[in-house]
Formats: structure tokens, C-alpha cells, sequence
């Protein structure tokens, strides 16, 4: 085995045409699958998603916000007398997928890369109505969400099938459990890993998945931290032990970073990571690229993570690179590289050509 790349989801770019192309370039034969960059509205998340429900006839605003941080944001209630339906949620993931799909095809045939696939983020259905309605308020109105979700990946599936992997994005559920104490984290990773295979095993047949585990990165500021790697192992070996026959599971990232804060060096708080029980088809990747760490303390952290793991990891940083600036997404790219071989490696970016280059590289060159 080699260790690959992976691409959390958002880039900073104008377009999906630019995103992709840039991730071609920085890191083309690295990577197994490739999202559109999340660009636009969507490069703060489900943000727009949010503040889009303060139309819906079934929800009433208590209280507004922006999402200039995580206290600044909206949340909403089932209005009196309503019933929130999944039918009437359309959160857009479907059509952006469909619509980056075609500038994937056209530059993934252009180099000659018939191996890569086309990497979709879908929030849980608990994410999106914790974040709606808040977490208990949430739990209680979740299936709705469900439905919708389920209805975005049935879409994305019947148009495209192999041919996409979709990255489930599981926030509320690594922070909820890395919120609570030890003793209580093992019955309560079991429920949320129970819920996340339940949206696994409901959706089509042959869909294949990935999981992001996050801290999350409104602002490039994590929301949860963690004390060790502890909650977010049992958290994977939960939903690993529930996940249904017939849906693939690819890959589980995991993040070591917490948005600006590099990855904690004591060989200590990555010990949890011996009890990882990943069958060896699945891809453990490990979120710690990070641009404020030195390449030689990043190269023993890998170290570290690959004895406790027992085998080799893939790279990615701890989550999407769209709350960065150009200038630093580039160089965490870069990291990336580096991270996966042993030595130094020549540029990857100097082995292709032909993808388009956004005006922001022209400006740097």
C-alpha cells in the first residue's frame, strides 16, 4: 500500500472548474477521489442552508444570526401546529453534484486519471437538524431531516453510481461525544454510530461512503475539542461495527487538528488509536496537515499515528480548506504531498498540465 491525499471538501476558488483544477495540479495522482471545492455560497458548510430556512413556511426564527461565529448563528422551532415534512427540505447537495460532475468528467479524462471519483460531503441528517432546530429539539424532529438527506444521496446515486462517494460530515456527533464524560461515551457512541449506519443502510443499494469526522471549522475555529484520540475511536468502531452489508465504506477520516491549532505532539493522546477495529479495506486517514507546524514535527506525528493505527495513513488536513486563504490552502496542499512519501518528493504540480489555472495562481506567478 501507498499512502494517498484526501481532500475534505471546500477550496478556496471561484468555481468548481478552478477548485477541481487546482487539486489536480497540487495533487493530481495522490488522490483517489476529488470534491468540487464547495465554492460560492457553500464554502462555509451548510451556512446557506441555514440562513435559507428563514422562508420555510414550517419553521419559526428564535433567534437570528449571521454565522460570523458559532454563537452568531440561527436556530429555528417547528411552528405551532406544523409538521416539518422531509419533502419540503431541499438542501441543494444533489444539484451541485450533478452540475460539478461534468467539470470532474472533462478534467479527470483529460489527464488520464480513470481511477479518481467524484467525492460528494453530506452532512448526517443529525447534523442538519441539530443545527437547525438545536440538539434536543433536533433529536426529536430528525427524521424529517433523514428524509431529506436520504432523498439528496438517492438523487446524486441514480445519475451517477460508481462513480460517486459520499463523504458523510459528522460534526455534532464527534463533539457531542467528545463532550461528555468517559464513562458515559461508550453507550453513547453506540447510539450515534447506530444512526449513522441507519442512514448508510437506507440508502440504495451499492452506494459507496466515506466518513469525516470534524471538529468543526466555522472561521477556521473548532467548535469541540478533544482530550485524546479516545472519543473519536470509539465513534468509529461504533458506526464500524453497525454499518449494513452492501454499502461500501471506503475511508474514515479522522481530525487531529482543531481549526488554527496545530496537532497536540504528546505521543500520549494518540494511544486510543491501537483499539481502532477498521477492517483493512478501510482507509484510515489522518487529518493533520496543518500550516503552522514544522514539516520534520508533522513527519513524527505520522509516525506515531501509523505505529498506533499499524499500518500506513492517508493525508488530509483536519478539514476543508475553503475558511483558508489561497496562499495557505496551496501550501497545505503542499504538506500533503509531502506527508505521504518518506523522503522529500519532487512537485506534483510539475508532472501535469493542461488543467486551468485560477487568476489567484497567475497573480502569485
Amino acid at each position: 500500500m501507498k499512502r494517498a491525499a484526501h481532500l475534505v471538501g471546500s477550496i478556496p476558488a471561484a468555481t468548481a472548474d478552478e477548485a477541481i483544477g487546482l487539486a489536480l495540479r497540487r495533487l493530481g495522482p495522490l488522490l483517489r477521489a476529488v470534491p468540487d471545492g464547495e465554492t460560492g455560497e457553500r464554502s462555509r458548510w451548510i451556512v446557506h442552508i441555514m440562513l435559507g430556512l428563514r422562508s420555510h413556511p414550517d419553521l419559526e426564527l428564535i433567534r437570528d444570526g449571521e454565522w460570523s461565529d458559532y454563537k452568531d448563528a440561527t436556530l429555528y422551532r417547528v411552528r405551532r401546529g406544523h409538521r416539518l415534512r422531509g419533502e419540503s427540505l431541499r438542501f441543494g447537495q444533489s444539484e451541485s453534484a450533478l452540475e460539478s460532475h461534468v467539470v470532474f468528467t472533462r478534467l479527470r479524462d483529460q489527464l488520464g486519471l480513470p481511477g479518481l471519483t467524484f467525492q460528494v460531503g453530506i452532512p448526517s441528517d443529525l447534523d442538519m437538524a441539530a443545527f437547525t432546530l438545536g440538539p434536543v429539539s433536533g433529536l426529536r424532529h430528525r427524521r424529517p431531516f433523514t428524509e431529506a438527506t436520504l432523498a439528496e444521496i438517492t438523487r446524486v446515486h441514480e445519475r451517477l453510481g460508481d462513480d460517486v462517494v459520499f463523504q458523510l460530515e459528522l460534526p455534532v456527533e464527534l463533539v457531542m461525544l467528545s463532550g461528555v464524560p468517559s464513562p458515559v461515551q461508550p453507550a453513547l457512541a453506540r447510539y450515534l454510530g447506530s444512526g449513522i449506519a441507519r442512514l448508510a443502510r437506507r440508502s440504495p443499494q451499492g452506494c459507496r461512503f466515506g466518513l469525516h469526522l470534524c471538529l468543526g471549522d466555522l472561521g477556521h475555529h473548532a467548535l469541540g475539542r478533544m482530550r485524546s484520540a479516545r472519543p473519536m475511536v470509539r465513534l468509529i468502531n461504533a458506526i464500524v461495527r453497525a454499518w449494513p452489508p452492501g454499502r461500501g465504506l471506503d475511508y474514515v477520516h479522522a481530525p487531529f487538528a482543531a481549526g488554527v491549532e496545530p496537532p497536540v505532539t504528546n505521543p500520549n493522546w494518540y494511544a486510543p488509536l491501537a483499539g481502532l477495529t477498521l477492517p483493512p479495506s478501510v482507509r484510515f486517514v489522518a487529518g493533520f496537515a496543518h500550516e503552522d507546524q514544522p514539516l520534520e514535527e508533522q513527519r513524527a506525528l505520522r509516525t506515531v499515528v501509523e505505529q498506533r493505527v499499524g499500518r500506513l495513513v492517508d493525508i488530509a488536513a483536519a478539514c476543508g480548506l475553503g475558511r483558508m486563504t489561497p496562499a495557505t490552502a496551496e501550501a497545505v496542499m503542499s504538506r500533503m504531498e509531502e506527508l505521504t512519501a518518506d523522503e522529500p518528493a519532487p512537485t506534483v504540480s510539475a508532472t501535469l498540465v493542461g488543467i486551468p489555472t485560477p487568476a489567484s495562481d497567475l497573480a502569485r506567478r
